[in-house]
């Protein structure tokens, strides 16, 4: 018996030692995108003449972010391709057409996270998967933390992010125009999340 109390002592104390350690790891924090505040830039050569650029805007997401494990954060959104503006009206309606974005039968740019690499303090890299006119191909993004912390009337608890990627059109079934328009898309994203309070962190899936 008296093996049996020692050994239960230090079953105990063990315990105790290792409850700071699992609250250290604690499921990160999820966050909504606040699609005011968040925006995709994109750029691409015309002819050799100039790099007009785009704006896309991002329509719903979630993003599960740990300031001190940043291998468990992920993310997942959708990107709006009906918000194309372009600058123009005529432009923006050709880009929508079936040769090029062909957002009447995928409205809904899909992108799904797979891995987050931390590189130093403030940056890291984003892997994962896009989703573009039903054609799936795997991306990688170049990303800042810019702040996590309260908004500017303490109302919420944000994070911030401005990131960067290089897409290959043709990648996704975008062939049209090959002798005037480039095939490299240059994107910046600037990325801002609202916390969720009310949100489970063991959904696997919100």
């Amino acid at each position: 018996m008296s093996h049996l109390r020692r050994f239960n002592r230090w079953f105990f104390a063990l315990a105790c030692a290792w409850l700071p350690l699992a609250a250290a790891h604690a499921a990160p924090t999820m966050f909504r995108y606040d699609t005011t505040h968040s925006q995709i830039l994109f750029s691409i050569d015309h002819n050799g003449f100039s790099r007009p650029f785009g704006r896309l805007h991002i329509a719903r997401g979630w993003l599960r972010f740990d300031p001190d494990n940043w291998s468990q954060s992920s993310t997942e959104l959708d990107i709006d391709l009906a918000s194309l503006d372009m600058g123009d009206a005529e432009w923006n309606a050709a880009v929508l057409k079936p040769a090029f974005l062909d957002s009447a039968t995928a409205r809904y740019a899909h992108f799904v996270s797979t891995a987050v690499e931390q590189t130093d303090s403030t940056h890291g890299l984003l892997h994962g998967n896009l989703n573009l006119r039903g054609v799936t191909r795997p991306v990688t993004v170049s990303f800042t933390f810019n702040r996590l912390g309260a908004t500017i009337y303490g109302l919420h608890t944000a994070v911030g992010f401005s990131a960067t990627t290089q897409l290959q059109r043709d990648d996704f079934g975008i062939t049209a125009n090959a002798n005037s328009i480039g095939h490299n898309v240059s994107i910046w994203l600037v990325l801002e999340a609202i916390e969720d309070k009310h949100d489970s962190t063991n959904k696997e899936h919100p």
